[in-house]
């Protein structure tokens, strides 16, 4: 069995990625997500799970969404939540709407939306999906696919208390940004295991929420796929 890391801001940065260039501001456009996604280049992800690739047997099928909200003035944010503490898997972590397949769900899409309705209220014909990423699988041998779709506002969210300690935004372009990537390392089981981080204060704000693990990882295979 896995050790799972319990303390993530207390491990070493080893490095930040200032060396990379930023997705272009040209890219990260609702129009060029739809052009990019319905004729992607070629271009592999970065990583396809949490820490040793060949150790983790996935147990189970899960989808997240990646709500891309498109504000007035054509930014674009991802709209992320804060597990809430009490949860048994990813407790109080930062995290995109979503969770296990049900058998009634017909596809990874489906499971993604009926997730986001459920867990913050987004009201799938809100949504708009545009593709999908590589599935990924979680330290908890959960095999999660990425289901990437654009959300117009003004939208209404309804936060399931039980699951969600809250919802918040993220501009897109701050997160294709690798300078703003850290580098973690630690020895665990024997063996070194790394990941990445990508901790966010807003404008006028003292919170740093502490975006890192499979929720970083899926958001640096965004990167490299815009990128590309």
């Amino acid at each position: 069995m896995t050790t799972l890391i319990l303390d993530p801001q207390s491990v070493p940065v080893i490095g930040m990625d200032e060396h990379l260039p930023a997705v272009p501001a040209e890219r990260l456009t609702a129009v060029a997500l739809r052009q990019r996604f319905a004729n992607p280049p070629p271009w592999q992800p970065e990583t396809r799970a949490d820490g040793r690739d060949a150790t983790i047997q996935a147990k189970a099928d899960a989808s997240v969404l990646v709500p891309l909200v498109e504000h007035a003035d054509g930014s674009l944010h991802v709209l992320l939540t804060q597990r809430t503490a009490h949860l048994k898997a990813h407790a109080g972590q930062i995290s995109f709407p979503g969770g296990r397949a049900e058998p009634t769900d017909a596809d990874a899409v489906a499971t993604a939306l009926r997730e986001a309705q459920e867990e913050v209220g987004l009201e799938p014909e809100r949504v708009q999906v545009i593709g999908s990423l590589p599935a990924y699988t979680t330290i908890t041998a959960f095999r999660v696919t990425p289901v990437v779709a654009l959300v117009g506002v003004p939208y209404e969210l309804r936060i399931d208390p039980f699951e969600v300690a809250e919802a918040f935004e993220v501009p897109l372009a701050w997160l294709m940004t690798p300078a703003h990537h850290r580098r973690h390392r630690i020895e665990l089981d024997g063996a070194p295991r790394q990941f990445l981080s990508m901790p966010w204060t807003a404008v006028g704000s003292q919170r740093e929420y502490f975006i890192w693990g499979a929720t970083a990882a899926m958001l640096r295979n965004l990167y490299r796929f815009l990128a590309a």
